[in-house]
């Protein structure tokens, strides 16, 4: 039997990564909205109980030492693939039960600290089994694929729970129930897939603590060394606000397009939402984020940073206008989300390449979870009164006030220090 493989095609393994880290994130995030209003439950609930499912993304960097003292990074991957994949079939299993929103949220959970831990292994496993100059030339191939999770989850999947709510005479539940069973067999090709195709690279090892150091004073050390960062302040306020506005917006985007005209929506059917946000929307996003990451390699993150910001932030006044006209044209429609994502997938590529740059140096993978897990907490806290905000003063007003909210990013774009150079391919 031949010894296990060092290294491998990025090809091989890197699209498939990602597009097994999307899927959880986008079924928990997305998928669960739109579900949860198809069966009935208020926006205000959807935005609240939803969003505190940011919560294991925002609080990983407290776990994200012990990816790195206990085991591999690639036996963190498959583990957490098998237990997202019974989580997903526990979802199809509850759905159909009279307490279903109940059980299904707790269930989220599960799914929601386990793709998280999944997220903490694969961003290490990356930088792990890559060089430094692949890492930059694959930045945009693992944002692709992870787009295209999304495009799977929000798109195909929800195009494909719309038919079976029609199919099946409306037994929304049921339909649902089909569609989660469905994605748990796609989990379970993951785990095997994984198990024998990713590498063995040689620093994929636990970490070896210093003579004299302890678990625990490492773990707290970990810590410690990224907020002694320089600039930290600063720092730490870009992942926060960058996405303020964004962080409202993607959680009352799915009701404002199934809600009914009376209500201020555009009263689309699922299956059209799955088309305009989940297809459409999605690949306009990849597109953007495919420039964005060009863009940089191109002239640095530096020079792009403020196109970025203005680009992310300028297309959600597409949402006002849909709000105060709401057109019944569909390609309208479908162009002006289209705007929308493609402004903010260009724009996103700095937040991320933000990330990564901040994370350099010893514990890179620890303190790239740290950065995510702000990025998570500022997308969840915003996200939690979006609901209730809306139904306060209705879609026209709400999207105005996304456009007053892209302030705060513009504000911490002004702060923080990029190194000239950073992101440029050399």
């Amino acid at each position: 039997m031949s010894a296990p493989q060092a290294t491998r095609n990025p090809w091989v393994w890197i699209p498939s990564l990602y597009f097994a880290q999307g899927i959880p994130y986008v079924v928990v995030m997305t998928v669960s909205v739109i579900m949860y209003k198809r069966l009935g439950i208020s926006n205000t609930d959807i935005a609240l109980y939803t969003s505190w499912l940011y919560l294991p993304w925002v609080i990983k960097p407290l776990w994200s030492p012990l990816i790195e003292l206990f085991r591999t990074k690639r036996f963190w991957i498959v583990t957490m693939q098998l237990i997202i994949g019974a989580s997903l079939a526990a979802v199809a299993l509850t759905i159909p039960l009279p307490s279903f929103f109940q059980y299904t949220i707790a269930v989220f959970w599960l799914m929601a600290f386990s793709s998280s831990t999944h997220d903490i292994a694969a961003d290490g496993f990356y930088m792990l089994g890559l060089a430094q100059h692949q890492q930059a030339a694959f930045v945009g191939v693992r944002s692709t694929f992870y787009r295209v999770a999304m495009i799977t989850g929000q798109g195909i999947l929800v195009v494909i729970a719309g038919q079976l709510e029609s199919g099946l005479g409306g037994d929304l539940h049921l339909a649902w129930a089909i569609t989660f069973g469905i994605l748990a067999g796609l989990f379970l090709l993951f785990f095997i897939y994984h198990r024998f195709m990713l590498p063995y690279p040689a620093t994929d090892a636990t970490a070896v603590l210093e003579p004299g150091r302890s678990p625990l004073t490492e773990f707290f050390r970990v810590f410690a060394l990224f907020f002694r960062k320089k600039g930290i302040v600063p720092i730490v306020a870009f992942l926060l606000f960058y996405r303020f506005a964004e962080a409202q917006l993607v959680k009352m985007v799915q009701p404002f397009l199934l809600d009914p005209r009376s209500s201020g929506g555009l009263g689309l059917t699922t299956s059209e939402v799955g088309i305009v946000y989940g297809t459409v929307g999605i690949i306009a996003l990849t597109i953007g984020g495919l420039l964005g990451g060009y863009a940089v390699s191109r002239g640095g993150l530096k020079a792009w940073l403020w196109p970025m910001v203005l680009i992310i932030h300028l297309p959600d006044l597409v949402f006002v206008y849909l709000s105060q006209v709401q057109p019944e044209n569909f390609i309208l429609i479908n162009a002006a989300v289209a705007v929308e994502q493609l402004g903010y997938g260009f724009g996103f590529t700095a937040y991320m390449l933000f990330m990564i740059l901040t994370a350099e140096g010893e514990h890179k993978t620890a303190h790239y979870a740290i950065c995510t897990g702000f990025m998570a907490l500022g997308m969840m806290v915003p996200g939690m009164f979006s609901g209730w905000l809306q139904e306060a003063i209705g879609y026209q007003h709400f999207f105005l006030w996304i456009v007053l909210s892209t302030i705060p990013g513009f504000l911490v774009a002004a702060l923080v220090k990029v190194p000239e150079g950073f992101g440029k391919k050399q």
